[in-house]
């Protein structure tokens, strides 16, 4: 036989006075042996008082602790002992029991491995009168959400959305932020206080960003977000950029989009790459915002391509990707550790291989040169093959050998014939890279630079020209070379 538990029973105060309260939960606190509250920060627990009912509440565990977390802890906690011990314990709580009640679901979680059962009692939540109060219809869709633990993720812009347990303007201050990453600032949201209860019901529609400033958030406050219309709020939302890209590619949608196929905006990709890099180097956020949009617009048209074909949807790029990211960081989301960059790289490698084991390739007989994109910029793919040759010790000892293989390249690059020219130069830029890597210097970046410093120089030759209102005809090699001396010497100077 198992051996017997105690009760306890958890009822609901209901979201106003003692009037909407049920006869069978009145009746159960009226004979309560031991009652205990939650908060006794409630319209029914003052009239309870004044008909003589006793209870303990834990409003002062929550002056003891930083972390509503630690508070619920703690109070289950107590509770569980008591029950365990006596039997006939009363726990109530505003609203109904089972309604963004944390206390409870940890009761329901951890009372029967204490030898505890627990009995929901029932009662009204505040959504009931919220919903009236409001006319509000729920079948059209809502959100129920914690103002305590409140994330930006979890909001729903298109369904009415209830934030309850918005108990004080901090509380609120929070709840405002949150909300700030999903909607404007001057977007209408209504705060209510004892919705229900005569001569203590608060009601007020502000902007958004006077939210924390009203004055009446206490235990039966709560912020309502009605449905977002307003183009601002869709357009941030990655659901609506899916909707319409899909449109775009339906038969109503737009002739070229429909068109296109991978291979067709194949090139698309790397131009919209190239144009972020130059964001990036321009130290441009505003186009880089913007181009970065471009980029995730190639994605988007080969994630809804793939979509058509029924090989896979933009959902499952993300979910791959935040698979691989967990899988290949075991050091932040699992149990491995990693002191510094180094360490951490090794276990991402360890993992690659791991990966590509699992899916029968064996990297024993697989080259060494394997894993490189063939379509990378001859630089970049040279620097490449260089760094994973030197990774089995393929590699020059000494910087000094390297220079000397630059010089024997460019001498025989002087002496090549027409048809061995093009082959030589290579060899002479292969070398040049192999120096670039020994001095920890990527060779595109730096490539990119002289380009960059090239074009600024000749910009200054032509606006010399314009200044003078000559043409590139009517000047001379001798005297453009002292404009990019000129050039150079006013670059140096800012530098």
């Amino acid at each position: 036989m198992g051996t017997a538990k105690n009760t306890l029973t958890v009822v609901g105060l209901g979201a106003g006075d003692l009037d909407q309260l049920p006869y069978g939960i009145y009746r159960t606190l009226k004979q309560a042996s031991h009652l205990y509250l939650r908060t006794q920060e409630h319209p029914v627990v003052t009239q309870l008082a004044t008909e003589g009912v006793t209870y303990e509440s834990f409003d002062a565990v929550y002056e003891q602790h930083d972390a509503f977390a630690e508070v619920y802890e703690e109070i289950v906690e107590r509770l569980l002992t008591k029950a365990a011990q006596e039997d006939g314990i009363v726990y109530a709580v505003p609203g109904h029991p089972l309604v963004a009640e944390r206390t409870v679901q940890l009761l329901l979680e951890n009372g029967p491995a204490r030898g505890v059962d627990i009995e929901i009692g029932g009662g009204q939540s505040f959504i009931d009168p919220l919903f009236a109060r409001l006319k509000i219809d729920p079948i059209e869709g809502f959100t129920l959400l914690d103002g305590t633990a409140l994330a930006a993720h979890q909001i729903s812009p298109g369904l009415h959305t209830i934030i309850a347990q918005v108990y004080d303007v901090f509380i609120a201050s929070d709840v405002k932020l949150t909300l700030m990453d999903v909607l404007p600032d001057d977007y209408l949201v209504t705060v209510a206080t004892a919705v229900g209860v005569k001569g203590e019901e608060r009601i007020d529609t502000v902007p958004l960003f006077e939210l924390d400033r009203l004055d009446h958030f206490g235990n039966l406050s709560l912020v309502y977000v009605p449905p977002a219309k307003d183009e601002r709020v869709a357009y941030r939302q990655f659901s609506h950029l899916k909707e319409i890209v899909a449109v775009l590619r339906s038969p109503d949608g737009c002739p070229w989009d429909r068109e296109q196929t991978h291979q067709s905006i194949r090139k698309n990709l790397i131009e919209e790459t190239y144009e972020v890099l130059e964001t990036i180097d321009d130290e441009d956020p505003d186009a880089m915002c913007e181009e970065l949009g471009d980029l995730l617009m190639q994605i988007m048209l080969h994630s809804q391509m793939a979509a058509e074909e029924g090989y896979f949807t933009v959902d499952d790029v993300i979910a791959t990707l935040n698979e691989k990211l967990v899988r290949r960081h075991p050091h932040v989301f699992g149990e491995k550790s990693a002191e510094d960059s180094e360490e951490a790289l090794a276990n991402w490698q360890e993992i690659k291989a791991q990966e590509k084991a699992a899916k029968g390739i064996d990297v024993t007989t697989q080259s060494k040169l394997a894993g490189i994109p063939r379509d990378l910029p001859a630089l970049m793919y040279a620097y490449k093959l260089q760094k994973k040759a030197a990774h089995v010790g393929f590699d020059w000892d000494d910087i000094a050998d390297v220079y000397a293989k630059v010089d024997e390249e460019y001498r025989e690059l002087q002496e090549a014939s027409e048809d061995e020219r093009a082959g030589e130069l290579g060899d002479l830029l292969f070398a040049v890279v192999n120096v670039a890597r020994f001095l920890g210097l990527d060779p595109e970046e730096a490539l990119a630079l002289t380009n960059t410093k090239f074009k600024k120089r000749f910009s200054y030759i032509e606006q010399k020209l314009q200044e003078a209102g000559r043409s590139f005809e009517e000047t001379d090699l001798q005297e453009m070379d002292k404009w990019w001396e000129e050039a150079k010497h006013h670059a140096k100077g800012r530098e």
